[in-house]
């Protein structure tokens, strides 16, 4: 992994989402097969999060990759009251037993993983590796992709205007998380919400949710993430032009 990584971490990445969309889709057709749905899934979750964060620590680049704190204050990021907000989604219409109490658990422990996986591979290794060439480009290429991303759902029985939804707003999420990774240094607050997230998803009553409240539901979303991250880049450019000023 090293070599690679040093020859061209764009390559690096790339081949990191390419292996997680393809095992991840595997593992889950693997599980719904044997008739106990993230029965494989967990155990490779678990595995890859293990090897990821491992070899990040092993070479020193936690910091470069955000397993750090994050700097400034939280009253410059609004005590990420809007994160709340976007992970409080899936439970807005209350809590239901989709599934058996086994295929919870592991749902759960498997959506802790994936916000974790996703974060370092999209916000991670892509963006970084983009970062060098140019910024902007890197936030709109990391986002995108990390919202096309979702089109993989298509394969595991989601209907088509539930995947398109989920794709407009996971970009605008993609967006969001990048610029508070980009300016704050910091992915822990975007991991934990990511997997907070996907664990809700587990018990939400979708029952409740029209096709409407999904469209509402929807571009909630995408208002609240390109407002939030607007007020996080015009907040930090004010904050770099008073240090500019006082030096």
């Amino acid at each position: 992994m090293k070599k690679l990584y040093e020859k061209n971490e764009l390559n690096f990445a790339l081949i990191w989402i390419g292996v997680y969309v393809v095992f991840f889709s595997v593992a889950d057709s693997v599980s719904a097969s044997i008739g106990i749905e993230k029965l494989v899934t967990t155990p490779l979750c678990i595995l890859m999060t293990a090897i990821l964060y491992l070899w990040i620590a092993k070479n020193g680049l936690k910091m470069k990759y955000g397993l750090c704190k994050p700097e400034g204050e939280m009253k410059n990021y609004l005590f990420y009251i809007p994160l709340i907000l976007i992970a409080s989604t899936n439970i807005w219409f209350g809590f239901k037993m989709n599934f058996s109490m086994v295929e919870i658990f592991l749902g759960i422990v498997s959506m802790l993983c994936v916000g974790f996986l996703e974060e370092v591979i999209f916000r991670g290794f892509l963006f970084k590796a983009l970062c060098k060439d140019n910024v902007k480009r890197a936030v709109i290429i990391s986002s995108v992709t990390f919202g096309i991303g979702h089109i993989v759902n298509l394969l595991n029985g989601r209907e088509a205007p539930e995947t398109l939804m989920q794709i407009c707003y996971a970009v605008a999420i993609g967006f969001l998380f990048t610029i508070i990774f980009h300016k704050g240094k910091s992915l822990w607050p975007c991991i934990i919400t990511h997997s907070v997230v996907n664990s809700l998803s587990i018990v939400a009553n979708a029952d409740a949710r029209t096709f409407g409240i999904n469209i509402f539901i929807s571009a909630f979303l995408c208002v609240v993430s390109f407002a939030y991250a607007i007020y996080i880049i015009n907040r930090s450019d004010n904050s770099n032009n008073k240090k500019e000023t006082l030096i």
